[in-house]
């Protein structure tokens, strides 16, 4: 996660931000990155309403010159002085705080071309600004969240895989949003298997680590305690870990989850392999409740997004904190930078 905030380079240096829920506090957010856009690696665009910026920097007290631009590469020439925009229209004026379905086709939409942008090589990445599911489910929006609906945009057939990151911890839940007892029915050992060889492989390509070292967690205290707590690790976990090292792959598990995130253990292995959502997300915002970053591996383009959700009950009220979304933008550069070594390397 640690990057300099420095030019990377390459065919597309700039990201796309998107609108996320307009009511929540992301216009606050891309407003504040832009104030702070010496301490990032790459530009980036908003595809967002100018006019709801314009309005919300007033409101806020936080001056911003806002340039309507038609392209990504007009948004790297303005950006250094202007925030530029990809304008998109809402479909009625956005009242901060106040959730509505009204401007969910424009919310929808602001990803189709975030994606669409990425996938053409026009921008580098894109940074996912939170979205509010009840609001585009009331629309007929389909998808549990962000992660599936990108994954169908790229017409990738590789199930993307949720990672989630801050400074000395990665963690990828195996099973993300379902309830606790659903999760259970869900976990199997190929499905540890295929997130694991998703992770192993993004964080050599993603992150430039040569060979990635993976722990895997048991479920059950003292990862079941030789079945005494659960038969889990024995019948799945277990398993898949000895697949994985048949594979070729450097894992070691399953670690009982009290100890597996403990100052001691976490600097022997790159990612975490967690059973279960909150099993991956709880020690990810002990140790950094502001500034994690979800990372969305497996998918044919870059995506980062905050970890954080909309925050409506704080949102216009000018205190949200944009750090979560500068870690994520310099992470989505970083990933950039290394998937684009290749051909940095190739055009000399």
């Amino acid at each position: 996660m640690n990057i300099s905030p420095r030019g990377i380079g390459g065919p597309t240096s700039i990201l796309a931000l998107t609108m996320g829920e307009p009511a929540g506090v992301g216009g606050e957010l891309t407003l504040k990155a832009w104030h702070r856009r010496k301490e990032l690696p790459l530009p980036f665009v908003a595809i967002d309403n100018a006019e709801r910026l314009i309005q919300l920097a007033g409101k806020l007290g936080i001056p911003t010159p806002i340039k309507r631009v038609r392209s990504p590469m007009q948004a790297v020439e303005v950006f250094h002085s202007s925030l530029p925009v990809l304008d998109i229209p809402l479909a009625e004026p956005c009242v901060a705080g106040q959730l509505t379905s009204a401007n969910a086709v424009s919310v929808i939409n602001s990803i189709d071309l975030a994606v669409s942008h990425a996938l053409a090589g026009r921008v580098s990445g894109v940074v996912t600004i939170p979205i509010n599911k009840h609001a585009l489910y009331e629309s007929g929006f389909s998808y549990p969240g962000h992660t599936e609906y990108l994954a169908k945009l790229s017409g990738s057939d590789v199930e993307p895989v949720m990672m989630l990151a801050c400074d000395g911890l990665r963690a990828v839940p195996v099973t993300t949003h379902l309830s606790l007892r659903n999760a259970l029915d869900a976990l199997t050992a190929d499905l540890i298997i295929s997130q694991t060889r998703i992770t192993t492989d993004a964080l050599a390509q993603d992150f430039g680590l040569r060979a990635p070292r993976i722990a895997i967690a048991g479920l059950n205290p003292h990862a079941g305690e030789d079945g005494t707590m659960g038969d889990e690790e024995k019948l799945v976990i277990e398993p898949a870990i000895t697949k994985l090292k048949e594979m070729g792959l450097n894992v070691a598990g399953p670690y009982p989850p009290d100890t597996l995130f403990s100052a001691a253990l976490r600097p022997s292995y790159d990612a975490a392999i967690c059973m279960y959502h909150d099993q991956a997300l709880i020690p990810i915002k002990t140790l950094d409740f502001s500034g994690g970053v979800n990372i969305t591996l497996g998918l044919p383009f870059v995506r980062t997004s905050p970890d954080h959700g909309t925050a409506l009950d704080i949102a216009g009220k000018g205190i949200a904190d944009e750090t979560s979304l500068i870690n994520a933008s310099r992470v989505a550069a970083e990933i950039a930078h290394h998937r684009n070594a290749p051909h940095q390397a190739a055009t000399g």
